[in-house]
């Protein structure tokens, strides 16, 4: 793959929040575009907050985890109202309502549904008044320009908010003075050019076709919705499914096991869940992606699913797992073992994608040499019929599974 191909990305910004003795306690995201990167742009609300969620826990970032303190993440109306934030661990996130949605009955209760499922809200650029007392006593954080507003008006705002059982937050700290003035005012958080300015983080951002996320959400309206009928949609995109593995593993901070399939993944997430994170990654999906790269990872990994069936092996779609995340990281343009951290695949499938090694890795490594026609590393004792037959059986089913979403487009 070319050098270009692995140039970083912009995925979003980070800056810090601090507490009275300057310690790192929590970060905010922020959105930030390729073409303007030191300011922050918004798509038009809820599309920045799309873009951050996605980058935060579908990319590959270089800045290692984001969420090892806290991370802030701002929320518009359209996406407290609607409830379209997908669930996200709720001791790794701090909703931050933005100051200019309208404090509504419907903005509230979603407010409240929030409260109510475990997350922390916070305030942003509180300025009073008698209406925002609903969101104060569900706030947990308010916080306070401490730039635009003189000292005077400082004092008035925070009598205004003592009744209310909040953290104050001081963003926009630009001197010492200014931040020694904050502690004696009783702010415990901190936020601030003069601390540390918005630090880029970097990266790559994976695209998705738009076809098999169609289909997908098509599926998922579907009162009945199992698993296996949602796994046969996922894998005819390997993108989707990567995305949907990096979710899993970002997300499911209670994760216990590794996954061996598609429907390993819809289960530990949820229908509903999965129904909101591929909604949001429909609204930023890329079209344009290697067909050919595509098609040739669904023929290895049918064809490997394929034999393992044929020889009555357990969890013959571990062997699809392989096959399609063995090659996934040419289509993304990505390191190897960058890929494989990144994902909770199964200890015995990654041994077979680095190593060939294990059951999985020798069917996985005996197709990879058929189909790339190596025959002089196959070994003497190969099915050659079994293996003929599964590479034409996975050319017809991977035909049929593209011509399929080429005609839903």
């Amino acid at each position: 793959m070319s050098d270009a191909n692995l140039q970083p990305q912009i995925l979003m910004a980070r800056q810090p929040i601090f507490d009275v003795k300057q310690r790192v306690v929590a970060y905010e995201l922020l959105y930030r575009s390729e073409a303007d990167s030191e300011q922050a742009t918004f798509l038009g609300g809820s599309a920045a907050t799309t873009e951050v969620l996605l980058n935060a826990y579908t990319s590959i970032s270089d800045a290692g985890s984001l969420k090892r303190v806290p991370a802030f993440i701002n929320l518009t109306y359209d996406i407290v109202v609607e409830g379209k934030i997908p669930d996200l661990p709720r001791k790794q996130v701090v909703l931050e309502l933005l100051e200019d949605a309208e404090v509504d009955e419907a903005f509230i209760a979603g407010v409240k549904s929030l409260v109510d499922d475990g997350y922390r809200i916070a305030l942003d650029d509180f300025i009073y008044s008698p209406k925002y007392d609903p969101l104060l006593k569900l706030a947990h954080i308010v916080k306070v320009d401490v730039m635009h507003h003189s000292y005077d008006e400082v004092v008035v705002l925070l009598k205004q908010i003592k009744p209310f059982k909040v953290t104050l937050l001081a963003e926009k700290i630009e001197t010492h003075e200014k931040l020694e003035e904050c502690i004696s005012l009783g702010f415990k958080l901190f936020q601030g050019h003069f601390l540390s300015k918005p630090k880029l983080i970097t990266g790559r951002k994976i695209n998705t076709g738009q076809v098999a996320l169609l289909q997908l959400i098509q599926e998922l309206q579907k009162p009945d919705a199992k698993p296996e009928a949602l796994q046969a949609l996922i894998i005819k995109d390997p993108v989707l499914t990567y995305k949907l593995l990096r979710i899993v593993n970002s997300a499911a901070n209670s994760l216990v096991r590794n996954v061996e399939s598609i429907s390993d993944a819809i289960v530990l997430l949820g229908i509903p869940q999965v129904k909101k994170w591929a909604t949001l990654i429909a609204m930023t999906a890329n079209p344009d992606k290697p067909e050919e790269l595509s098609r040739a990872l669904l023929i290895r990994g049918r064809m490997a699913e394929l034999i393992a069936e044929a020889q009555k092996s357990n969890h013959a779609s571990s062997y699809f797992m392989a096959g399609m995340m063995s090659g996934l990281d040419a289509l993304l343009d990505l390191q190897q073992d960058q890929l494989l951290e990144q994902v909770p695949l199964g200890d015995e499938i990654k041994k077979a994608i680095t190593t060939g090694e294990g059951q999985i890795g020798q069917v996985l490594t005996g197709v990879i040499d058929f189909i790339a026609g190596n025959w002089d590393t196959l070994p003497i004792d190969f099915d050659a019929d079994l293996y003929d037959q599964a590479y034409r059986e996975s050319l017809d089913w991977t035909r049929e599974a593209m011509q399929a979403m080429a005609e839903a487009d």
